[in-house]
């Protein structure tokens, strides 16, 4: 192991305050980010981290080595940076992951794209509606809709997204179409939720004359994939609320007809995530200005 590498261990560790949150960031084993902690302890001859079953802290020898490590790594990626710059030629594993109605539409139609302009870069795309850790799952970027819930990391928005309260005819035919969303609670409409680990209830935000409102919807269909609740719909087992962009081929051939038009959703923030470093990994901030530059208008259009 090389003493860059120790260092590099190091400075991980102390900034995510556990070895195995360091471990999954640099993706290498809970032993491997021991036993280059150790071998760096060794080599300075002094102890850097005060461990115990349950906790880890930095000593103080270890605090202040932290400040010259860091120093170290910045200027071994500024160096890094400008050999990157200079050849054009990024390369590497970088793992993503996206939302499945975000990856499968306007994600992964353009990693084709991406990777025939990088040969050497390699895509690790996950696709998931669940809330997703940066940092445990060991992704470089996420792309996402709504608001993040972890402040330490950067965000970097790409558009705000429209939204419709859609159902198919057979359902309109069968249960009416409520003008707003007071009259789709009122006449005990059938709503689609799209459900997350944790949530305890379902509301939609919408636009009334009075301002943004939220309406606690109820339904007996739910599913952390929004490509079900889209199905479920095109079937005519209910309302689903649904980014514009996914479903626009079924408004246009008539599939799927908009609902509540007189309370409309509010539009969501469609944004990527990326874990806060000292300097950003060139083909991380490649990829994203390659696929923004693509979605951007895609998403605004629909």
């Amino acid at each position: 192991m090389s003493y860059l590498d120790n260092i590099r261990t190091f400075v991980r560790v102390y900034e995510l305050g556990s070895m195995s949150a360091a471990g999954r960031d640099l993706r290498i084993s809970p032993a491997v980010t021991s036993a280059r902690i150790a071998q760096l302890e060794a080599h300075l001859g002094v102890r850097l981290f005060q461990r115990t079953t349950r906790s880890l802290a930095p000593t103080a020898q270890g605090k202040a080595f932290y400040a010259g490590a860091a120093g170290i790594l910045d200027a071994v990626e500024d160096a890094e940076a400008q050999v990157v710059n200079i050849t054009e030629n990024p390369k590497g594993s970088l793992f993503v992951a996206a939302p499945l109605g975000v990856g499968r539409r306007l994600i992964a139609p353009l990693v084709s794209g991406f990777l025939a302009a990088y040969p050497e870069v390699a895509i690790r795309l996950r696709l998931t509606d669940r809330k997703v850790d940066l940092t445990t799952e060991g992704l470089d970027l996420a792309f996402f809709l709504g608001q993040p819930e972890d402040s330490t990391l950067q965000i970097r928005k790409i558009a705000d997204v429209g939204r419709i309260l859609c159902a198919s005819p057979a359902y309109i035919a069968r249960m009416g179409n409520p003008a707003s969303g007071d009259a789709l609670l009122a006449q005990g409409h059938e709503c689609l939720n799209l459900r997350f680990p944790g949530a305890t209830e379902f509301q939609w935000l919408l636009r009334t004359a009075d301002g943004p409102k939220r309406f606690r919807v109820t339904g007996r269909y739910e599913s952390d994939d929004g490509d079900v609740l889209t199905d479920w719909a095109l079937a005519g087992c209910g309302i689903a609320m649904k980014p514009v962009f996914e479903v626009a081929e079924h408004i246009k051939a008539g599939r799927l007809v908009a609902v509540a038009t007189q309370t409309p959703p509010e539009p969501i923030q469609m944004a990527c995530l990326y874990a806060h470093r000292r300097r950003q990994d060139p083909k991380a901030r490649l990829f994203m200005d390659y696929m923004i530059a693509r979605i951007t208008d895609a998403v605004r259009d629909t």
